[in-house]
């Protein structure tokens, strides 16, 4: 299991996320101060949430990475610093939207919807802040939405890099050919993908292996 995570690491990463860079210190201290805030240790291949075992609380993941799916389509890589849980904070459904699973060793705090909503009445620029973070997961799950519709190459080599990746690289270990096969689309479609990936500055060709960079 990974090591849990000490005040210093964890203020150090608050304060450099998307709510909290630029916001007086005083802040992020009252937040991992307060005794409702937890920190937990989670070790690869742990499920963090899934549809029946959630909680109302915002996540920030300080170290390792994490997986987001939905049935068998990866959502999202989480990294330090990025957060997860808002579809649930301020949400009665009974269900969350999708799963989450640590690709590694992680660590990460926990802010529960009653802690937010303490610090938001007092923060105002939190609270902007956290509307301007949900506006852009929306546009993110609008693109994502887009690019499925599509069911370009681009899109099914990007999830087959994306299930596959380990330690940041994927080594297919068979032909052009046979990686065209296993995604389903012609040998020409696979280069065009590849191509436009490394356009986009989202993976990088070394070899046999393949090092995913967004």
């Amino acid at each position: 299991m990974a090591g849990q995570l000490s005040y210093p690491e964890a203020r150090a990463v608050l304060a450099q996320t998307v709510l909290f860079r630029g916001l007086p210190s005083a802040i992020a201290e009252q937040a991992l101060s307060h005794p409702d805030c937890t920190r937990r240790a989670f070790s690869k291949g742990a499920v963090i949430y899934t549809p029946q075992a959630f909680e109302r609380s915002l996540g920030v993941l300080c170290s390792g990475a994490v997986e987001v799916t939905k049935g068998e389509l990866i959502m999202s890589i989480l990294r330090p610093g990025d957060l997860f849980g808002a579809a649930a904070l301020f949400n009665d459904a009974s269900d969350y939207a999708t799963v989450l699973t640590a690709r590694e060793g992680c660590s990460v705090l926990f802010f529960p919807q009653r802690l937010m909503a303490e610090l938001m009445s007092q923060c105002p620029a939190l609270t902007e802040r956290y509307i301007r973070y949900l506006s852009g997961r929306i546009r993110f799950l609008s693109d994502r939405v887009e690019a499925l519709a599509a069911g370009s190459a681009q899109q099914k080599l990007g999830q087959y890099l994306l299930r596959h990746l380990e330690g940041g690289q994927v080594s297919p270990g068979c032909s052009a050919t046979d990686l065209a096969k296993r995604i389903g689309i012609s040998r020409a479609s696979l280069y065009r993908a590849f191509d436009l990936l490394e356009q986009a500055g989202a993976i990088r060709r070394d070899g046999k292996h393949i090092h995913v960079l967004n």
